[in-house]
Order: C-alpha cells, then structure tokens, then sequence
C-alpha cells in the first residue's frame, strides 16, 4: 500500500453559517462549494477543508490534532485575526531556531473552540 498526501480534512461544526463565515471572511479561505446535509468545502492551497455541522461538537484542542496556517507576517495576521474578534490564546513565539529560519507559532480558536494556529518560518 502507498499513502498519498492529505487531500481533505473534516472539523465538526455547530453552526455552519457561522463557520462559514469565520473561515471564508475571517481566515480568507475561498469556498469551494457546498453540499446537503449541512456540508461546506474550502480551499487551503490545495488541501479541502470540509465544515460539517453537527448536533454535538467536542472541540479539537490542544491535546488533538491542530491545523497550522502558514502567514508570511505573523504579527500582521495576529492583528487582522484580533481585530476580526477571533479568541485569541498565545500571541506569536519564536518556538525554534536554525542558523537560516527562526519558526514563530500562535494560537487561536474557531466560532466551536477548535484550537488553530499561525505559523511564520522567517529567514534570518
């Protein structure tokens, strides 16, 4: 058996309008299209993002799996994020250095508490 690359993730949502408007206005991701029952489809360079709405939700959390968007200003993003009046929880941090790249996470919630995150390899 060969495995290829991820080609689609799933996030359980509890209101998909809401959903759809944090990851499509919010995040900026296009929308690809939707679909019955309760399904919406977003583009993340490539990679499918499906939003489910369903009648329970368990947040994805720390512990869990987290999604990590790439930004070319993790500064910037935070602020856009912030201002958008998204639940922030660690602003940006050098986690890891090289000699070439210094890699700066942040964290952040979805309108269900899914723990999502910034990440900015910067060239040093």
């Amino acid at each position: 058996m060969k495995i290829g690359k991820i080609s689609q993730i799933a996030i359980p949502v509890s209101n998909l309008e809401t959903s759809m408007a944090f990851y499509g206005k919010t995040l900026g991701l296009p929308l690809l299209f939707r679909a019955d029952p309760g399904m919406a489809f977003f583009d993340i360079e490539g990679l499918r993002l499906m939003l489910s709405e369903a009648e329970e939700v368990s947040p994805i959390g720390p512990s869990g799996p987290i999604l990590y968007f790439s930004t070319p200003d993790i500064a910037a993003a935070w602020k856009d994020l912030t201002a958008a009046g998204a639940e922030m929880i660690r602003e940006p941090q050098m986690t890891h250095k090289t000699d070439d790249t210094e890699l700066w996470l942040a964290f952040f919630k979805d309108p269900d508490g899914h723990t999502l995150a910034l990440m900015e390899e910067r060239a040093i």
